[in-house]
């Protein structure tokens, strides 16, 4: 098996069952393959799970990626966005939110997830915020509030299921958005 099928097998059986304590043999049973393996590819259970950290949040961004390539007006790529991110998250919404956690305690695979949580999200959702009508010198902060309302959201959605609840309040978050800046 190629690393990248192993990687993709690996997000998908960590999106199913979650982390937890698994150790490698048992992941890679779960996936088809063998510790031996895994640590060829990877080098050990943390180098394989810091790899599906950075594959997650890589398929998230490129999705805002593709969003904002649109020609769409951005009330349309906003919407189109969330639809696609809460989908994904019903999927892979709790292994990001374990992961994260796992980074807010200093775990060893977390640690380009934890620059990556913010820093990288912020200059994409700053020009999303740019793009609609937000000035340049108030749009980190917007950005960075943003991105948590968004991530609470999700979470929220988890936790309670209330797709309906979930996508009113997202809207609101979007009509806030455009309120003229103060």
């Amino acid at each position: 098996m190629s690393r990248e099928s192993l990687l993709v097998d690996a997000v998908e059986h960590f999106a199913k069952n979650g982390i937890g304590d698994a150790s490698l043999r048992s992941i890679a049973t779960s996936i088809g393959t063998s510790h031996r393996m895994l640590i060829y590819h990877f080098g050990s259970r943390e180098g394989l799970l810091a790899e599906v950290v950075r594959t997650v949040e890589q398929q998230q961004r490129d999705l805002l990626a593709d969003v904002m390539a649109l020609d769409l007006p951005i009330e349309e790529q906003a919407d189109l966005f969330w639809r696609r991110v809460t989908e994904a998250t019903l999927i892979y919404g709790p292994l990001f939110f374990e992961l994260s956690a796992h980074a807010m305690q200093d775990r060893p695979h977390t640690a380009a997830l934890k620059a990556d949580l913010i820093n990288v999200w912020l200059p994409p959702v700053i020009e999303l915020c740019v793009r609609a009508g937000i000035p340049p010198t108030q749009a980190p902060s917007y950005a960075r509030l943003g991105l948590a309302a968004s991530r609470g959201l999700l979470f929220d959605l988890l936790l309670t299921g209330d797709r309906e609840a979930i996508d009113e309040a997202s809207a609101l978050l979007n009509r806030l958005f455009n309120l003229p800046a103060r």
